[in-house]
């Protein structure tokens, strides 16, 4: 059996911007490699990480996959559940600015603390994307009575 997947106009251009971030978060996992292999392997960037700056560099790029495919995954989401324009739009937008943010952030961080404003903007960001996305969906499931006369 083959399903034909009918995705939405905003879907798909959202999905296709978030998929051409995809390599940059590749080359980022080249350059971890580089820099925790002193140049043996990956991609050499000259960069010298504390054990800080190392830990942050880890979690930005690890919440920048998982961050990315969760508003791929999203945006699919939104085009099954019940939600008028303007919050779909809301969810649509804000979950790939929270996998950007916290990733960026995390990303800053290591070198301006000051930077972990966008940790948390993020974080917000797609928690308003997944709350709207998850009552559209429950929207959807809410079951109606219909009562039926026999006579």
């Amino acid at each position: 059996m083959v399903a034909n997947m009918n995705l939405s106009r905003e879907a798909r251009l959202v999905c296709g911007v978030m998929l051409l971030t995809v390599p940059t978060i590749m080359y980022g996992g080249a350059t971890l490699l580089g820099i925790l292999t002193r140049g043996g392997a990956g991609v050499t960037s000259g960069l010298v990480l504390d054990e800080t700056q190392w830990a942050l560099f880890r979690a930005g790029h690890a919440h920048a996959g998982v961050w990315v495919i969760l508003s791929l995954f999203l945006q699919v989401l939104l085009d099954a559940a019940t939600l008028s324009p303007a919050p779909r739009l809301v969810a649509r937008s804000c979950a790939p600015i929270g996998a950007i943010c916290v990733s960026g952030g995390f990303f800053g961080l290591a070198f301006l603390p000051g930077l972990r404003i966008l940790l948390y903007f993020g974080a917000v960001s797609m928690m308003v994307a997944l709350v709207l996305t998850a009552i559209g969906l429950l929207r959807q499931g809410v079951p109606t009575v219909t009562v039926t006369s026999d006579r």
